[in-house]
C-alpha cells in the first residue's frame, strides 16, 4: 500500500521518531555538569562521549548523515539469506533532512506519507541512562536538559498532530514526579520510561516495587500515558558475559546471541509490573510497548499462566493474563503481522507504528496498513489510529 493510497480512516502513528541536535542534552544543563557530555573527534568522525567516556552505540550521534527510512525493510521481512553486511543491508546512507529536526518540515512530510498524527521520540535520549547508572542527580539533570530543549524544539502538543514524548527517569522518585508534572503542565500527553531497572544510590531496582507508588499514583491522576520503547536497558553487561567481552551496548553491530535475548528487558519490564504489583496496585495505569515488536509476548503469557496456576499469591490473586489484557497495549512489527497478537491481548489493544524514519522501521508507513485487509474496516481503525487516540485521550 503506497503512501497515496486514501484509507476510510485516519492514521495515528505510535513510533516516529524526531534526531536530535548537538546541543538538545546539553542546553540546560546546569554549570556543574559542564563537559559531562561532549562530542569528540575520532579519526575524523564525530562521537560522543558521556563522563569522558567515548561511545560507539549510536554511530552518528549527531545526525547529520543517516541510513534511509525503511533501509532495513526487506531485511526484516525475509531475513539476510546471502549473508550481506550490515553496510550492505543498510545501503547508501542521506543528509538529514530539515523533518528529521523540525515540527513544521515533519508536518509537511507527514502529509505526504498521508499520517495525521504521530508520538514522536527521541532517538539519542536512549543512551542517556545506562552511562550515567552511577549518578543519579546527573541523570536527572541530563533529561530534564533534554526535555527542554525538546519543548522548545517541538514542543509537546504541536498543532495537536505531532505529541512529542519526553523522558522520565525514575532514580530519585521526588524528582521524577516533579519532572512529570513540568512536562504534563508544558502539554506532554505521553511518557517515556526505559524499560529497565531504575539505577541509584542504593543500586539498581524495578520501577515497579512499592516505592515508586507516589510517582504511578501521580501518572493516573494526570491522565498521562505511559510508554515504553526499546532502549539500551543494560542487558549488554549480562549477554557480553558469554562472549568474554566487556563493552557497551551496540545495536548495529551483528551478535546473534544478543539477538536471541533481544526482547528479555521488556519481557522483564512486563513481567515486573506484574509481579512487583504496580499494575495490580494501579489498575488504572496504562502502559504501551513500542518498538518491541510482539513475538515475546506469547511465550511470556503462556509462563505467566502456568506460574500463577502454582502461586497465585505472588500476583495478588490476580489474574495476569487478565491484566495484560485490560492495562497493556502493544506495536507488533510489520512483518510479524497482528492475528496472533489479537489472539492473545485483542483488537483493542493493538497500536500500529512505523518506526519512521529510522532503518528498522517502514519507508511508507502506510505499508502497514496493507496487512490488515483481512480484518473488519472498524478494527483496521482501532489499530491504525483509533486505540492510540483512546489511550492518549485527544
Amino acid at each position: 500500500m503506497s503512501a497515496q493510497t486514501k484509507l476510510p480512516y485516519p492514521l495515528f502513528d505510535a513510533d516516529n521518531h524526531l534526531y536530535e541536535t548537538k546541543e538538545a542534552l546539553t542546553r540546560h544543563l546546569p554549570k556543574r555538569y559542564e563537559g559531562i557530555i561532549q562530542y569528540v573527534e575520532v579519526n575524523g568522525r564525530t562521537k560522543i562521549a558521556v563522563r569522558g567516556q567515548i561511545s560507539q552505540y549510536i554511530p552518528n550521534p549527531t545526525f547529520s548523515v543517516v541510513a534511509r527510512p525503511g533501509a532495513m525493510e526487506d531485511y526484516f521481512k525475509n531475513g539476510n539469506p546471502e549473508g550481506k553486511s550490515r553496510r550492505e543491508i543498510f545501503g547508501e546512507p542521506m543528509k538529514a533532512i530539515d523533518a528529521f529536526r523540525e515540527p513544521g518540515p515533519r508536518l509537511a512530510l507527514m502529509d505526504e506519507l498521508k499520517v495525521d498524527r504521530s508520538l514522536m521520540f527521541p532517538t539519542l535520549a536512549s543512551l542517556v541512562e545506562e552511562r550515567l547508572r552511577d549518578d543519579p542527580e546527573a541523570i536527572h539533570a541530563i533529561v530534564h536538559s533534554l526535555n527542554q530543549w525538546m519543548h522548545e524544539e517541538w514542543s509537546f502538543n504541536y498543532k495537536d498532530r505531532i505529541f512529542a514524548v519526553p523522558v522520565i527517569t525514575l532514580p530519585i522518585v521526588e524528582e521524577a514526579i516533579k519532572e512529570l508534572e513540568w512536562v504534563v503542565e508544558h502539554g506532554a500527553k505521553a511518557i517515556l520510561i526505559r524499560p529497565a531497572p531504575v539505577p541509584g544510590f542504593r543500586g539498581p531496582r524495578s520501577f515497579a516495587l512499592p516505592e515508586f507508588d507516589p510517582f504511578w499514583k501521580r501518572v493516573v491522576e494526570l491522565g498521562v500515558a505511559v510508554t515504553m520503547h526499546t532502549s539500551d536497558s543494560g542487558y549488554a553487561r549480562y549477554t557480553q558475559e558469554w562472549d568474554g567481552a566487556n563493552a557497551e551496548m551496540l545495536p548495529f553491530v551483528t551478535n546473534a546471541f544478543s539477538m536471541v535475548n533481544e526482547w528479555r528487558p521488556v519481557e522483564d519490564a512486563v513481567t515486573s509490573l506484574l509481579t512487583h504489583g504496580a499494575l495490580l496496585r494501579h489498575p488504572d495505569l496504562k502502559v504501551a510497548i513500542i518498538e518491541s515488536g510482539a513475538a515475546w509476548l506469547g511465550p511470556l503469557m503462556t509462563k505467566l499462566k502456568e506460574t500463577f496456576k502454582k502461586a497465585p499469591e505472588g500476583f495478588g490473586m490476580q489474574d495476569p493474563i487478565e491484566t495484560i489484557k485490560r492495562q497493556i497495549f502493544v506495536s507488533p512489527f510489520y512483518e510479524e503481522g497482528v492475528s496472533d497478537l489479537i489472539d492473545l491481548i485483542g483488537v483493542d489493544q493493538v497500536l500500529f507504528g512505523s518506526d519512521y524514519p529510522h532503518p528498522e522501521g517502514l519507508a511508507q508507513p502506510t505499508t502497514f496498513a496493507g496487512m490488515l485487509t483481512h480484518l473488519p474496516v472498524d478494527d483496521q481503525a482501532k489499530i491504525m489510529g483509533g486505540n492510540l487516540a483512546r489511550l492518549l485521550g485527544v
